[in-house]
This record gives structure tokens, sequence and C-alpha cells, in this order.
């Protein structure tokens, strides 16, 4: 057999359906980053990584944190991210991804339960296809099928710990989990509750500390905060109890096996939780551009979600990336959302609102999309 015909003929596959990616360098209006607070090209930060350059910290780190990875610069960014968030420990991983990852392939064990929201991030996904313990699915956003998956495996013998496994604020959707109700199912039924903040964090609570904002963690929560998005580094923090980062570090092979982040990263990540509590500004503008996309992007059919994220559901995958393409030919950055990302018939635009635009682009938006739409 031809070396590659398999993966060829998959690839031929996916643009029949209209679901062949490829890679294109980044033009136009910003409609697609995470970079919500505009701080990836903060000066702020740039100057943090040129202070922590001058006074000898490595671009590298050389290593995995359990061997010579280990910096001074992980453990101060570790020890203000458990005090800014609320926890007893913090744990810096080098992407989100590695961090849901590794943290439902090694948290979960034997005889336990994972019960997952059914839009998690793929991710999660992967991180539960390497646990020991059984999976069940519970509708989106519904705290009663959580409760229900819960209770019936209870009935049916369990016995471990349920772990309930969620997003505060969808990427995709734009839309926020029940955590009042979550949380009190995670009480009721002696489970920890994992909440992923990739997208709330820095935007929404008290200085920007996520949807969890101020409620008590104690030792049934665990949350994750990305650094790639709204705080506008890399890299993410596991916040909770301190025997959760323990086990990570002595048993979380995506922890274990992986070269630490660059100790710049971590001075930059540290600089932006400064920037937080610093300029609320930076939320209280983005709030106004959400008011202002939803006031003029709603009557189009996008979603209104109080949220940075709006999504305009298309429905066919063709539809979404011709719509797609026509914004992205007038020079506005605004993607089409095709499955297996999103459920299928349910292909979008996932607009991204941030502080790289403002109201004359939004007005701009709208005008161009009134038009390819009719």
């Amino acid at each position: 057999m031809t070396p590659f015909a398999a993966h060829r003929r998959d690839l031929g596959a996916l643009a029949e359906r209209d679901r062949y990616r490829s890679l294109h360098a980044r033009a136009g209006i910003d409609f697609a980053s995470n970079d919500y607070l505009g701080l990836a090209g903060s000066p702020r930060l740039r100057d943090a990584v040129g202070e922590a350059i001058g006074r000898g910290v490595a671009i590298g780190s050389g290593g995995s944190r359990l061997l010579r990875g280990n910096d001074p610069e992980h453990e101060a960014l570790e020890t203000e991210a458990a005090s800014f968030f609320g926890a007893e420990s913090a744990l810096y991983f080098s992407s989100g991804f590695a961090a849901n990852a590794t943290l439902l392939a090694t948290l979960p064990q034997r005889g336990d339960l994972i019960v997952h929201d059914t839009l998690i991030h793929a991710s999660a996904h992967d991180g539960m296809a390497l646990a020991r313990a059984p999976v069940a699915v519970a509708r989106h956003n519904d705290a009663q099928s959580f409760a229900d998956a819960i209770a019936g495996w209870r009935v049916a013998g369990g016995v471990g710990t349920p772990w309930i496994v969620v997003e505060s604020l969808y990427s995709m959707d734009g839309d926020r989990a029940p955590l009042d109700a979550l949380t009190a199912i995670a009480d009721r039924y002696d489970a920890v509750l994992i909440v992923d903040e990739a997208h709330a964090t820095g935007v929404f609570g008290p200085d920007g500390r996520g949807l969890l904002g101020d409620r008590p963690r104690g030792d049934r929560v665990v949350s994750l905060h990305t650094c790639g998005k709204a705080l506008g580094c890399e890299g993410a923090l596991v916040c909770g109890p301190r025997v959760v980062t323990d086990f990570l570090v002595n048993r979380g092979r995506g922890f274990i096996f992986s070269t630490a982040p660059s100790p710049l990263m971590a001075a930059a990540v540290r600089e932006a939780l400064h920037i937080l509590s610093d300029e609320p500004e930076r939320r209280t503008a983005l709030a106004e551009r959400i008011a202002t996309a939803e006031r003029l992007l709603s009557p189009l059919g996008a979603t209104a979600t109080e949220s940075q994220i709006l999504p305009l559901v298309l429905g066919e995958d063709a539809q979404a990336m011709r719509v797609a393409a026509a914004l992205q030919a007038a020079g506005l950055d605004v993607r089409g959302i095709r499955p297996p990302t999103v459920p299928a018939g349910t292909a979008r635009l996932r607009i991204s609102l941030t502080l790289n635009i403002d109201t004359a682009d939004i007005e701009r938006l709208a005008d161009t999309l009134e038009e390819v739409l009719r």
C-alpha cells in the first residue's frame, strides 16, 4: 500500500464535506482571537519580560520541573496565583490543553466516576480517555442531569468519588455553567467540581478571577485558568488543594515528562495578574463592546450571551465557511467553526470581542454581515 494513502483519503473526505482545514497568517480586524483584554501586545508585559531578562532570568527552562527546569519564576508565579485565585496551591503548566488532559488522566481513580458536560473541551476528552474511572455524559448546563448520573451510579453500587467536569464559560456558545447548582451537587454527593475557567479568567469575577469568583474553594473545587487568552501570555494554572498539585507533581505524566515552560513566560503571567488588579477599566471597556455588539449583531442572528463570545449559528458547514470567507475578504477576521468542534448541523461564525477592536469596527462588521447574509 502507498504510504499515507489512508491519510490522503481522509483529507479528501474532509474537503468533500467542507471540513478541510489549513493554516493562514493572521490578517484583518480581530474578531477571532481570545486576546480579550488586549494584553498580548501590552507594554507592561513587554517591560516585565525585559526586566526579567535584565536580572538574568533564562529564556528556556532547560528541563522538566522535577529535574533542573524548576525556576524561581515558576514558584513565584504559583505562589501569587494561588493567592489571587483564592486557592491553597497552584501549579503552572505549559498549556491549557496539557493541564486539562493531565488533570483528568491523573486525579480520578479506579472506583470513581467522571461526569462531564457534553460540550466540554477536547482536551478534557483526551484526558478522560486515559483515566482509570468510567465516564458519564450530562446534558449541557443541566445541573439535574449531573445529579441524576451520580445518583444512578450510587444506586448501582458506586462508592468512590464523583468528579463533575465543566467549563464556566463555553468557548463556542458563550454561555455559563450553573456553578451554584453544581457546587450544591458536589457537596451533596461528596464530589469534586473541576471548573475550566479558560474563557472567564480575566474577564469576569472580582479582579477578573473568573466566574467562580469569591465562592469558597475548600477541598471540593479545582479550577483551571489558562494564561493564553485574556492574560495575553501562555500556559495554564491549576488551582486547588495542596494535595491536588502535589499529586500532579508525583503522578501527572503530562507534567512530569514535559519540559517546563519558559521562566520568562512565568514572569509575564505574574505581571498579567497584576494588570487584572491594577486596570479594571479594561473589563469595563470590554463590557461596553459586548453591549454594542449585542445591540448591532443580535438582529442579524447572533446569540446575545452577555459574554465576549457571540455565536451566529448558520447550520451547514459550507454556508458558515462562505460567510466567513466573505467577511475576511472585507478585512474582518471572523472565523467559521465546523464539526467536530461544534455539533453537526450547528456550523457557525464565532464572533470574539476584544480590546483590539473599537465601536467603529463593530459597526463595520454589522454592516458587512448584513450585506453578506442578504
